[in-house]
């Protein structure tokens, strides 16, 4: 129960921290589920906690929230889905975290990874992408918001639409898991807990994003992941050489 409601804890600072900045806290959330929930469950919850998150950054900001691209971008997610979803399969769900890790160091510090993730101007493929991402590594990182900053000056803008575009991401990822067998009863627990903090996470950042500079927020967020990012590989790499 003390695990469960640290990392409820957790995500309560994380999801305000999406809220304000748009990005960062669905990463750091996921960096440190592995300190709490087995590695099969990794992906599963954080794709509720996160399709929650989203979910109500994107109703607290819905008045600021364009509608443009909005077909364009389920579409791709759609594609993203039956695809990803078959080759997830084939996956051995105990090497996630070692993904999760391997992941936000490339989208952290690699600039030509973000180069080429980030070519796609067409949000059907960035829904594609993003949702075949999500189904491996749980949180797809910026790439809408990438794109959403090219077509929009307004940072509110960008975080209540992104927020839209993930919630349809999170949702596909869920029925991933779903399709899968995962047994979401057995944390439910866990689950509501996660989702009142989300909800609440999402009302203060919104709250706080309007008032607060958020630049010391943004140079912090690549030196926090990077800790959590090595911390995982390693765990993974020290078990696997029969270490821990």
């Amino acid at each position: 129960m003390l695990n469960d409601s640290l990392l409820a804890l957790a995500n309560l600072i994380t999801s305000a921290l999406t809220g304000i900045t748009g990005v960062g806290g669905g990463m750091i959330l996921i960096a440190l589920m592995p300190l709490f929930v087995p590695a099969v469950a990794i992906v599963p919850v954080h794709g509720v906690t996160q399709f929650v998150s989203n979910g109500t950054r994107a109703w607290f900001g819905r008045g600021e929230i364009d509608y443009r691209y909005f077909g364009q971008f389920v579409a791709g997610s759609l594609a993203g889905l039956l695809v990803f979803g078959t080759l997830i399969r084939f996956v051995q769900l105990d090497l996630i975290p070692l993904f999760i890790g391997v992941y936000i160091l490339l989208i952290t510090w690699s600039d030509s990874f973000n180069r080429a993730i980030r070519r796609f101007e067409s949000f059907f493929l960035v829904g594609f992408i993003q949702t075949g991402l999500g189904v491996f590594v749980g949180t797809p990182g910026p790439l809408n918001i990438a794109v959403l900053n090219k077509h929009y000056e307004d940072n509110h803008v960008v975080v209540s639409t992104g927020a839209l575009f993930m919630t349809v991401v999170h949702f596909a990822k869920i029925l991933v898991y779903i399709v899968m067998g995962f047994a979401f009863a057995d944390y439910w627990q866990l689950l509501v807990m996660m989702v009142v903090m989300a909800t609440l996470g999402s009302w203060l950042g919104t709250k706080l994003r309007h008032r607060i500079n958020i630049d010391w927020l943004k140079k912090a967020l690549p030196w926090i992941l990077t800790i959590l990012a090595v911390q995982l590989i390693a765990k993974i790499v020290l078990q696997k050489l029969g270490y821990i």
